[in-house]
């Protein structure tokens, strides 16, 4: 009997795809310094000190910046990993932080990576896809939580929504199969736990996972076996959600009103910002003559939708879900270039995306020098570099976990918790404290030129603080000047 013939060794990828790898690799690598090196800007203050809070108390831990038993929807699944493994390791929560960036790295890299190949085999679809995501943005500069631009992830690698976006990928891949019939009720079953995860973890990237989610599957067509599962997947999450301990999920839903005037900024400036999308935009055109059902296409249609409306009826936090429309457009330009229909057609496509790629990384050229001194770089690119913030290490030997400090809003009220202390007022909006009024207008009262003495010391006893962090003009019978810090910081000791 003649034995089968053995399968032909597939064909070496060529330069084209060993070029794009590359460059890939290349933009990976210098998100893997970033993490090493940990730039602090934004939120970075707020997720520290939730590992802070879980470490110390898995059963209570209370709000992350302020002395207050309260849930906190910052108490999130991953979160809570994160302080069990700096509860476990006694490893700095700072160093804690970078492992959990390489793990959500990891995981966006692996998720882009599996939903690519739901959409095209072609060799160089992942690698060029991530390229896109990455670069393909606009030429004024944005960072934002949730936001995946090269810049704006590497300020971010370390937060939740990072990971959570990671999840968003793999779950669109896992659902995409599962919807064409590849999965049984337990499969289903435990999409509906990952999507209550997702919304858990971060609830903005859960908004764009779970439009992502609807669109994949509605191109699929599944038949009504796949529906009902489908019900049983969507009953399972709503369980997870009902039955998490540290928040009341479903309490978020009447929170948006403090949202809007934070989220304002996202509607500015939309054309600099992303007018390098437009490319995908006809690509998701020519996409839609060809597939009227293209998941893509719908993916798009339902973020701009909810975009749109959120800017139309003034409810700016809906903004958060620009991904939804800027992810389907990234991707729909990279998949043209190995998907156009004539060979002439697709160089022409490449040579246009190769110069928006290139643009976009030269608007984003100043993310290098978070892992080089700006100082050995090109002036034109050390412009482009937004300096990180200066962290309060300094108060360290003196201010211990769980201590009450006395700081200004801003980043004085967003930092110092990361190191174990609160703050008395929160520095960023706090929907399950019940007296976030009250604090900020005491911090207010406090550093105010005209507020009496009297008022002042009151305000020290209310909140048990035991150390005020302000200029060196803070004169004040109740403070003992202890150490002067970086920007004409000094630290006191308020005497009891």
């Amino acid at each position: 009997m003649r034995a089968p013939p053995r399968p032909a060794a597939p064909a070496p990828p060529g330069p084209v795809v060993l070029a794009v790898g590359a460059a890939a690799a290349l933009v990976v690598l210098l998100l893997v310094l970033v993490v090493l090196r940990l730039p602090w800007a934004g939120d970075l203050g707020m997720h520290a000190a939730t590992v802070q809070r879980l470490r110390h108390s898995l059963v209570a831990p209370g709000d992350p910046l302020v002395d207050a038993d309260v849930p906190s929807p910052y108490h999130s699944p991953w979160m809570l990993v994160l302080g069990c493994v700096a509860r476990v390791s006694d490893l700095s929560v700072f160093v804690v932080l970078r492992l959990g960036a390489f793990a959500a790295l990891g995981l966006l890299l692996t998720g882009v990576w599996r939903y690519v190949r739901t959409l095209s085999g072609h060799r160089a679809a992942p690698a060029l896809a991530l390229l896109s995501l990455l670069l393909l943005w606009g030429t004024a500069l944005f960072s934002w939580s949730g936001f995946h631009g090269l810049n704006s992830l590497a300020l971010t690698v370390s937060y939740p929504s990072v990971f959570t976006l990671g999840l968003a990928f793999h779950l669109w891949a896992w659902l995409g199969r599962a919807a064409r019939g590849d999965a049984g009720l337990g499969g289903w079953l435990g999409l509906g736990v990952l999507w209550a995860v997702i919304l858990l973890c971060h609830q903005f990237v859960g908004v764009v996972a779970s439009l992502g989610a609807v669109a994949t599957v509605v191109a699929a067509r599944p038949g009504r076996r796949a529906w009902l599962r489908l019900g049983a997947g969507a009953a399972a999450g709503l369980g997870v959600l009902l039955l998490w301990p540290y928040y009341d999920f479903f309490a978020l839903l009447g929170s948006e009103a403090g949202l809007e005037a934070v989220h304002r900024p996202l509607y500015d400036d939309l054309p600099g910002r992303y007018w390098l999308v437009l490319l995908g935009v006809v690509a998701l055109g020519a996409r839609w003559r060809l597939d009227h059902w293209d998941p893509l296409v719908l993916f798009f249609a339902l973020g701009v939708t909810v975009v749109a409306a959120g800017g139309l009826s003034g409810h700016y936090s809906w903004g958060r879900a620009l991904p939804a429309a800027l992810i389907p457009a990234q991707l729909a330009a990279a998949l043209e270039t190995v998907e156009a229909g004539r060979r002439a057609l697709r160089a022409g496509w490449a040579c246009v995306l190769g110069a928006a790629l290139a643009l976009g990384a030269w608007t984003q050229a100043g993310t290098l020098g978070y892992v080089v001194d700006p100082r050995d770089l090109p002036a034109a690119v050390a412009e482009k570099h937004r300096r990180p913030w200066p962290g309060y290490h300094w108060l360290t030997p003196w201010v211990r976990y769980g201590d009450v400090v006395m700081a200004r809003p801003g980043r004085p009220a967003r930092q110092i918790p990361a190191y174990g202390a609160y703050t008395v007022a929160p520095g960023y909006p706090d929907f399950f404290l019940p007296d976030e009024a009250a604090r900020e207008r005491a911090v207010r009262r406090w550093f105010a030129p005209g507020t009496p003495e009297r008022e002042r010391a009151e305000i020290l006893r209310t909140y048990e603080v035991r150390w005020v962090v302000a200029g060196p003009d803070a004169h004040h019978p109740d403070l003992r000047e202890v150490i002067r810090g970086p920007e004409g910081q000094v630290l006191y000791r308020v005497l009891r």
